[in-house]
């Protein structure tokens, strides 16, 4: 089983010295009745530890309850508000700075956490050293080197891409039924309003069924082969 929490001692972050710190943020949200309410944490945890096996980076413990308030409707979801999320954000950046680190990545595996891109923003026009990972192009990229059948709009929740994930990461965790569970709903321009539950009464858009444990690996290969991109130098 890979571990979700970051293992290393003070003794091995002091000879690794580190400038870059990378915070995985996930989720506590449904995703359906097959895989994990920490989907999305097991995702981003799972792309910091393919970006340390290249970077020197200090592997932060993940945020694992973000804005999920489009799942509301299903028993599980607990979400936060953005204003406490770029709260936190803020708190952690000024401890790692404080501790001599120059700069922060912010891997976000959970769509809903839209306030992260304004966090980045607003924080690098104030002279902080901060960038967020993956982007649409990096997620879309990733699923093209991986020879995913689906696009990010139409797979957007329980499907090919997060199934493949943790079927290769963490296959004990993936339950029973999702070869089963497609759904796709492609215009769901209300979901703001609405919520997921308008579109989905599975929770589920996307297709589980074409997920693989190979796909996953190759999804991680690819996410680890984009640079990440911040002011400061990695060492």
């Amino acid at each position: 089983m890979n571990h979700i929490l970051p293992t290393a001692t003070t003794l091995e972050e002091k000879a690794r010295n580190a400038a870059c710190a990378i915070l995985p943020v996930g989720s506590f949200e449904q995703h359906s009745d097959y895989l994990p309410l920490i989907t999305d944490t097991v995702i981003a945890c799972a792309i910091s530890r393919e970006l340390a096996a290249v970077y020197s980076l200090l592997q932060l413990p993940p945020i694992m309850i973000s804005c999920s308030h489009e799942h509301s409707a299903w028993r599980g979801t607990v979400s936060i508000s953005s204003g406490t999320l770029h709260s936190i954000i803020d708190d952690i950046y000024r401890s790692i700075t404080d501790a001599g680190l120059t700069s922060l990545v912010i891997l976000n595996s959970h769509g809903g956490n839209y306030v992260l891109g304004n966090v980045v923003q607003e924080g690098n026009a104030h002279g902080k050293s901060m960038a967020l990972f993956p982007s649409g192009r990096d997620w879309a990229e990733a699923r093209q080197s991986a020879r995913l059948a689906t696009s990010g709009h139409e797979d957007m929740h329980a499907g090919e891409l997060e199934t493949s994930i943790l079927l290769h990461v963490n296959p004990e965790l993936v339950r029973d039924g999702y070869q089963a569970a497609d759904r796709t709903a492609d215009d769901r321009r209300h979901l703001l309003t609405t919520g997921m539950s308008e579109y989905t009464r599975s929770g589920v858009i996307g297709r589980p069924s074409l997920a693989s444990a190979e796909k996953g690996k190759a999804l991680l290969e690819g996410y680890s082969g984009h640079p990440v991109e911040v002011k400061a130098n990695y060492r």
